[in-house]
């Protein structure tokens, strides 16, 4: 038998399954204004890139990393490096969060432990 049948199936002279009779059309668009790329970039507060001691590396790995990476000079670098052995960290760059995280992504390619937070 078809499905059309009014008896105990809660269809009414086959409108089964509408509340009204009319079947909803398309919503009316909605206007979402966007922040200007530059503004939400400007509103990101800065990065801090930091390096953190460790056990494994030795600290003229460490210093040569931070030449390569960062083009420190050799005294940059090396006062880089020695407030990593001797404080456990420093900041060895700053930016925006996506070069943040680039620059800890390429330290961690080079076996320093490093991670970002914000700059106050």
């Amino acid at each position: 038998m078809s499905g059309t049948s009014s008896s105990g199936s809660g269809c009414n002279k086959g409108r089964c399954g509408r509340q009204n009779g009319r079947v909803p059309t398309t919503l009316e668009p909605v206007r979402v204004e966007e922040p200007d790329v530059d503004e939400a970039l400007a509103n990101d507060k800065p990065w801090v890139v930091i390096v953190w001691n460790d056990p494994i590396n030795l600290m003229s790995y460490v210093t040569y990393v931070l030449k390569s990476l960062f083009g420190y000079s050799d005294e940059k670098a090396t006062a880089l490096m020695l407030d990593v052995h001797h404080k456990g960290k420093a900041a060895v760059a700053h930016g925006n969060r996506e070069e943040a995280e680039m620059h800890v992504f390429r330290l961690h390619e080079h076996s320093l432990w490093a991670s970002m937070e914000h700059d106050v």
